[in-house]
């Protein structure tokens, strides 16, 4: 008798994570040890996001996610956070061209609102540069919180209900997170958080539920294209399970081959 398999559970053994999703920690760390101001540190961080976008689209990657600025950073300092407007308007004029130029798309995703409408205006321009392209998406979390997501998704489910579209016995999760503000996108397979720090900080609440994590000691800055491959090549090596049996795994990833 042959075991019942979800068809959302993805291929795994020896394979290349679909969705990598990477909290960038430790950029105020690594210029603190180098005597430089905390905008040093993200300004070195930009290297490494450029490095890792460049290995992850050469790995086959589908969707790369990074959590540029939560919710919560805005509580830093004041002088950071402009410095890191700043740095965040000066990539997306920078970066995106070569990104389109790469057949990588651009995402943006978190709450909009509270940044000033020029960065707005550059973050739709780059997103509607690349729109098109195939080869990899490329996600950008600014001003985002995984609480804040939920909760847009259930605001807009209730509209629905209030509208009459829906009723409350229609609320699925396959209802609540097409409204997510990555609903449509396969689910991480790998989250990365560097720096040695380990926990989520409020990242991709909902779709971390089965994501594998890897925590590297390294601060951000030095994460480069070396250390993305150990990331990748960590995460061949697990077994993903889903709730099922190591037996029942085996058995699954024997069909496979």
């Amino acid at each position: 008798m042959t075991d019942k398999v979800t068809a959302d559970i993805p291929v795994e053994a020896g394979k290349v994570p679909r969705h990598v999703a990477i909290i960038m920690d430790g950029n105020n760390r690594w210029a603190r040890a180098r005597r430089l101001n905390g905008v040093a540190g993200h300004k070195a961080g930009v290297n490494s996001v450029r490095s890792v976008v460049e290995t992850c689209a050469r790995e086959g990657v589908e969707v790369l996610t990074l959590f540029a600025f939560s919710s919560e950073n805005w509580r830093r300092p004041e002088d950071e956070v402009s410095a890191l407007m700043r740095l965040f308007l000066f990539a997306l004029e920078r970066e995106v061209k070569k990104l389109h130029k790469n057949n990588i798309r651009l995402r943006i995703i978190g709450d909009r609102s509270a940044f000033s409408p020029l960065l707005q205006e550059h973050m739709a321009r780059a997103e509607e540069m690349t729109s098109e392209n195939t080869l990899m998406t490329l996600v950008i979390a600014a001003n985002y919180g995984g609480h804040w997501d939920i909760a847009q998704a259930t605001r807009q489910v209730a509209a629905r209900v209030a509208a009459g579209e829906l009723t409350p016995s229609d609320i699925t999760e396959d209802v609540i997170q097409q409204y997510l503000s990555i609903g449509d996108l396969p689910m991480p397979d790998l989250m990365i958080r560097t720096a040695g720090e380990q926990r989520i900080s409020n990242f991709l609440l909902w779709h971390l539920a089965y994501t594998e994590f890897y925590f590297s000691e390294v601060y951000w800055p030095d994460f480069r294209a070396d250390e993305m491959r150990k990331a990748l090549s960590a995460y061949s090596q697990r077994k993903r399970r889903f709730g099922q049996t190591d037996d029942q795994v085996d058995r699954r990833l024997a069909a496979q081959h």
